[in-house]
């Protein structure tokens, strides 16, 4: 669902990109000073930022369709880590993607920050998934409020997408028929996302239930205790997950276009638009995105595992940035509240 510059004008850009930057502000401050960022939540941050990175890179094939779909991983982290942490995070992943391998455009990026990002961790996850799961963790319930979330979250994004591209009005796609093919052929992504992120949660919560964000808010809205158990377990686990999948699982993904790519094609005969605005943002923005852009389109055999990593600093460094001159104190309750 990454969107390329050719299909939004300056003025959509710029002011996706300031509605971006105020949320990752609010974020920030949300995980800095209301909850605490503290030693056991920022290592859990950047090793989960780096396996939806690798998961990121897996495209599977939605049958029948020639199309194929990839998770975005806004529910999983915001499971984890709660909303906002996971919005740090997913951003992290975005800016990566669109900086190191020109994955969606470097004029988009507030856009595709708001479509994957905002409308799963802070859309889909707690008007959908925290009231679904708040009292009960069980496989069953996990793995229904997965589906719902991410099938809302998704066709939100798919929706905005949408929306973009038609405020925009540089492309001649037209609105009714695009928002249909959007909204089809990511409702097939969104359940195959919410099954995957389902099947991930019911397997964590059998032996680590301590670890979803519901259950450290359900410990800070009682007063009790959160049981600090050992996180190095854990780190390994999601570690060796996203080296397996950046490093060996990648090279099986699908080559069929994703749903926004396919999307595009079934209206133009063609994958790619395009762009038609070469004002000086939009060129000064792709220029800038060129030199930045060392593995474009992820042509080394290390993308996924580079990728993995750069993520992971890019997150610590943020949440060093955040704790900077912060005297950090004991808190009661510390992963996603």
């Amino acid at each position: 669902m990454h969107m390329a510059d050719a299909l939004i004008s300056t003025p959509v850009a710029i002011t996706a990109g300031v509605a971006a930057a105020a949320l990752l502000g609010v974020a920030g401050y949300k995980v800095n000073r209301e909850k605490g960022v503290n030693s056991r939540i920022v290592p859990l941050m950047g090793v989960l930022g780096a396996f939806v990175f690798a998961a990121q890179m897996i495209n599977f094939s939605i049958p029948g369709t020639g199309s194929s779909g990839h998770i975005i991983g806004g529910v999983l982290l915001a499971a984890f880590l709660g909303p906002w942490a996971a919005f740090l995070t997913i951003a992290s992943v975005l800016i990566i993607q669109c900086l190191v391998f020109a994955d969606g455009g470097l004029l988009a990026l507030g856009c595709n920050i708001i479509n994957m990002g905002a409308m799963t961790t802070l859309v889909a996850y707690p008007l959908i998934f925290r009231p679904m799961t708040r009292l009960s963790q069980s496989s069953g319930r996990l793995i229904a409020a997965s589906i719902i979330a991410c099938l809302v979250g998704i066709e939100l994004g798919a929706c905005m997408v949408t929306l973009e591209t038609e405020i925009s009005g540089v492309t001649a796609l037209p609105t009714n028929s695009f928002l249909a093919l959007m909204t089809g052929i990511h409702l097939a992504i969104g359940l195959g996302e919410g099954l995957a992120t389902g099947a991930i949660l019911a397997f964590v919560v059998k032996s680590r239930p301590d670890l979803l964000a519901t259950s450290v808010e359900a410990a800070a809205a009682t007063g009790t205790t959160t049981t600090h158990r050992n996180m190095k377990g854990v780190l390994i686990g999601f570690g060796i997950a996203a080296l397996v999948l950046g490093g060996v699982l990648a090279f099986f993904a699908s080559e069929y276009p994703d749903g926004l790519e396919w999307s595009i094609e079934r209206l133009t005969g063609s994958t790619e638009l395009v762009s038609t605005h070469a004002d000086n943002v939009a060129t000064t923005l792709e220029h800038v995105q060129r030199a930045t852009s060392v593995m474009p389109d992820y042509d080394s055999s290390f993308s996924g595992i580079i990728g993995a990593v750069m993520v992971v600093i890019l997150v610590w460094s943020i949440t060093a940035l955040l704790t900077s001159g912060r005297r950090h104190k004991p808190i009661k309750a510390d992963i996603g509240q």
